[in-house]
């Protein structure tokens, strides 16, 4: 059984690079555990590093964005699976 962790990141990378480092540490930890990712959607921020290291590490990803953020090409196409919600409030649902 797969289990799935819903993490919350920034969508900016801030000013700290250890920040990244553990995003990117959490992704490999993730998917070398076979836990999915669900999360933002986002291909910006911490949240874009941490989907694109679980990727990396073979792991599963769920992104959930609203269309307004999709139709702005911020949204990560490459997740393993995506929904597009009509607006941020369904987004959280």
């Amino acid at each position: 059984m797969q289990r799935s962790v819903c993490v919350y990141c920034g969508s900016r990378m801030g000013h700290n690079p250890m920040h990244q480092q553990t995003a990117r540490d959490l992704g490999r930890a993730m998917a070398q555990r076979n836990w999915q990712l669900i999360y933002g959607g986002g291909t910006v921020g911490l949240m874009g590093v941490l989907a694109r290291s679980v990727l990396e590490y073979g792991g599963d990803v769920l992104g959930i964005i609203p269309q307004a953020l999709y139709d702005r090409e911020i949204a990560l196409r490459e997740s393993t699976r995506l929904i597009v919600t009509e607006t941020m409030s369904q987004r959280r649902i």
